[in-house]
């Protein structure tokens, strides 16, 4: 990014007094590095919000946050067409840290020294933003856990889905759509991968479909001559039907009953 124009930052941090502290530096390098900080947000959640109608060149996200943490922000802002760079600021050990350096993400330690924020915003211009991919598996580690919210692009905008509103996921072709009581999304997701991350929530019924163990109200047989499945689950709160294989029907409904 060349400096013909002072760069655009987001500050997300859900400590005031860290979000001042950069503004502070920020003032402090102006000479040597323009820079406009156009919005601060408390959480992952709240920047993407404002990144919805705000567009910036840098974001720079503190890791741990509540709602939403800095990783995951990353993650959803990699997974779009024109991804501001991130910077995280993070108090976490030696070995966290190198593994974010390793996979090409910038870090300042706290407390954030003027120097080293003036060489991270240096790189922004030659730094390639993080793969999504990679930031998921890093916070899974890191918070262990799955991602809060999955990334759905529709007509030019990105929506957020929430992980605990899903029922399930089915598979089609190269996409997978999530299920939520009030609507379907398309996913550009793995279902294996999904199936990994969310081991603790979501059981496999189907080569192509997972369910939600909370959204599982029953069970039906299909029908002798029906190609399609072994059997059916029948969700709370929604009236599809879903799926299940001969060799998850027993696992299927032992997760019904247990």
């Amino acid at each position: 990014m060349p400096q013909d124009k002072p760069l655009k930052i987001l500050l997300v941090d859900d400590e005031p007094l860290a979000r001042t502290r950069l503004r502070e530096l920020l003032g402090d390098i102006a000479i040597q590095f323009a820079s406009e900080v156009v919005g601060e947000a408390g959480n992952g959640l709240a920047a993407l919000d404002f990144l919805r109608d705000h567009p910036v060149d840098v974001v720079l996200a503190d890791i741990r946050m509540p709602g939403m943490d800095g990783i995951e922000l990353a993650g959803h802002l990699g997974a779009c067409e024109k991804p501001p760079a991130v910077i995280f600021t993070t108090a976490y050990d030696n070995y966290a840290v190198q593994a974010f350096d390793l996979n090409a993400v910038d870090y300042l330690l706290k407390p954030v020294r003027t120097q080293r924020l003036l060489t991270a915003l240096q790189k922004v211009a030659v730094a390639p933003h993080p793969d999504s991919a990679v930031l998921a598996g890093i916070g899974q580690a890191v918070r262990g856990g799955g991602r809060t919210h999955l990334s759905c692009h529709e007509r030019g905008r990105l929506l957020l889905v929430p992980v605990a509103e899903v029922l399930y996921f089915k598979a089609d072709l190269k996409y997978v759509t999530a299920r939520t009581a009030e609507r379907e999304y398309l996913l550009d997701e793995a279902l294996t991968h999904l199936e990994s991350e969310y081991a603790d929530r979501f059981m496999r019924l189907h080569r192509a479909v997972l369910v939600a163990r909370s959204a599982l109200a029953g069970f039906e047989k299909a029908a002798g001559d029906d190609v399609d499945a072994y059997g059916w689950a029948l969700l709370r709160g929604v009236p599809d039907k879903l799926p299940v294989s001969r060799r998850q029907w027993a696992p299927a409904k032992a997760a019904l009953t247990g």
